[in-house]
């Protein structure tokens, strides 16, 4: 244990895009800056990610930092990425940038305290590292708080318990009979190259995936090469959009086409693979039920046409449509449908016989059944958006917990940048900002870039502190609120509503607004601090 203690002008809690991002752009400021990260290696989700198929389903080379000395001696093999090479990504970046020499791994953040005598911040760590700082930037991001379901008898259960974001290097599931529960992003990707091994897959439904075709492909090094001359026109593209993604948009009505027109754009988008089928599709799907289920009908037939085993389509596809589509975190998929419809595949519907708990041998339902299982997968996701920004133990000026605040109030910030009473606090990739239904990187610079306008700002008018007022945060809070209730999210049971935790609050954790409108909202803010106090 280490009880080193630094003093500097900033400091910055978690190495994914976020923190690293941070940690450059501060130190350009001219700030002494150190980053603290729990994992082993930068990467944030891809440092944690390491199950079969893990991969990325936001496509090169838009998922990156726009870095010119980053991005000129780095070529990306696949158009989407696996974790392997996004964790070389980040080895690369840390080369060029050299990052390392101002962070420090494996170091767990306990406490934030804010001085309101001093106008500082103490972080504590696990290993007694503590540290001060004028400005602290939280980039914990939307996924690393894992989830485990409390189901009972979990603590007598003799076979290996896996989470997806703590899967081991060595596992080996030949021969054994495995469970996976969870269906989102990670269970796809788990179960669609588990179902390729020599074992007895069984995968427990309650809701199924919506997921569409990856089309995934290899990217010769040349190509790679050639692309970098239009980096720039991509980027520009990305920011200005209204997801952080490059793709082409249609401003028009699912209603104003006929059927013939939108099978014609549905196939074109359906070949294309990636989001392009959503982002650049008829742009009223997650706004009116009708246009919704258009969606879903022709994605129905896509996939069942894949499949022969018509139970398992019942369940994965079915013919009726179980929730608004991209109201659940929409993923891509390779040949998933091909995968579950093999017959080491067991699928079962957790709505008609939920899981009622463990026995020391496997698991056991409520239709009487019980399944032994060697290994058990949880890809039960995350305390997702808030859950790691929670859990920093951050106190505000009159030392009272975030958690203890949020858990009063609900989830309270300006622009999702700044939490009332919380002076010289950022927050990168958290609650109520467009966050998880953006392109991570180039949302993340925007925010980052932001910070250090603002922090400049503050430098060159003499500031001590800045943060939002109480009346700013409600507003925001109920823009926040406002834009989600016309739109058919409020309508679905999702982690993007905090509704996969037990206990939490059900609430737009997302602001669903669009990058544009949060973009013009945060600037108009930082021209003259409005809905801040400064000091």
């Amino acid at each position: 244990m280490t009880h080193e203690e630094l003093h500097l002008d900033a400091v910055v809690i978690g190495g994914g895009f976020g923190g690293c991002y941070a940690l450059h752009r501060l130190r350009q400021l001219g700030l002494s800056t150190k980053l603290f990260e729990a994992g082993g290696s930068f990467g944030g989700v891809w440092h944690w990610n390491r199950y079969p198929g893990a991969r990325v389903d936001s496509e090169m080379p838009a998922y990156q930092f726009n870095i010119p000395e980053v991005w000129k001696d780095w070529h990306w093999s696949e158009r989407f990425p696996g974790d392997e090479e996004l964790r070389r990504y980040f080895q690369h970046v840390d080369k060029v940038l050299g990052l390392s020499k101002d962070s420090f791994f494996h170091t767990l953040v306990e406490e934030c305290q804010y001085n309101a005598t001093t106008g500082r911040w103490t972080v504590s760590t696990d290993g007694g590292l503590r540290a001060t700082c004028r400005y602290l930037v939280a980039a914990t991001g939307s996924s690393h708080k894992k989830y485990f379901p409390a189901y009972p008898g979990l603590d007598t259960y003799t076979g290996q318990l896996v989470h997806s974001a703590a899967y081991p290097d060595n596992l080996d599931v030949t021969g054994k009979k495995v469970g996976v529960v969870g269906n989102g992003a990670s269970g796809l990707q788990i179960v669609q190259e588990l179902a390729k091994r020599d074992c007895e897959l069984h995968v427990y439904i309650r809701n199924p995936v919506f997921a569409i075709p990856m089309n995934q492909r290899q990217v010769p090094p040349a190509e790679a090469e050639e692309m970098k001359g239009y980096y720039d026109a991509l980027f520009d593209r990305c920011y200005q959009s209204n997801t952080g993604f490059p793709h082409n948009t249609r401003q028009q009505s699912v209603h104003a086409a006929t059927a013939e027109e939108r099978t014609a754009l549905f196939d074109e988008l359906w070949q294309r693979g990636g989001y392009s089928f959503l982002v650049s599709n008829y742009y009223d799907f997650l706004l009116d039920e009708k246009a919704n289920s258009i969606f879903y009908d022709y994605w129905v037939r896509q996939v069942r046409a894949r499949m022969t085993d018509t139970a398992k389509m019942d369940l994965v596809a079915p013919i009726t449509q179980k929730y608004w589509v991209g109201t659940k975190r929409p993923s891509l998929e390779q040949d998933y449908y091909e995968m579950v419809d093999r017959p080491n595949v067991v699928l079962h519907d957790l709505k008609s016989a939920p899981i009622t708990g463990f026995t020391p041998r496997g698991m056991a339902t409520a239709d009487g059944s019980h399944q032994e299982l060697d290994v058990m997968v949880f890809a039960t996701g995350y305390d997702a958006v808030t859950g790691s920004l929670v859990d920093l133990g951050i106190q505000d000026k009159h030392q009272v917990a975030l958690r203890k605040k949020w858990e009063e109030t609900g989830t309270m910030t300006h622009l999702g940048l700044m939490i009332p009473d919380v002076p010289n606090l950022f927050v990168v990739y958290g609650p109520q900002a467009p966050t998880s239904l953006a392109n991570g990187p180039p949302f993340i610079e925007m925010e980052v870039d932001w910070i250090c306008r603002a922090i400049s700002k503050m430098r060159e008018q003499g500031l001590s502190t800045v943060e939002p007022t109480l009346e700013a945060a409600e507003k925001w809070k109920e823009e926040v609120r406002m834009v989600s209730e016309y739109t058919l999210y409020p309508k679905t049971e999702s982690w993007y509503m905090g509704a996969n935790i037990p206990g939490k609050r059900r609430e737009p954790l997302v602001y669903l607004g669009g990058i544009q409108r949060w973009w013009k909202s945060a600037n108009e803010a930082l021209q003259d601090w409005q809905g801040f106090e400064t000091a």
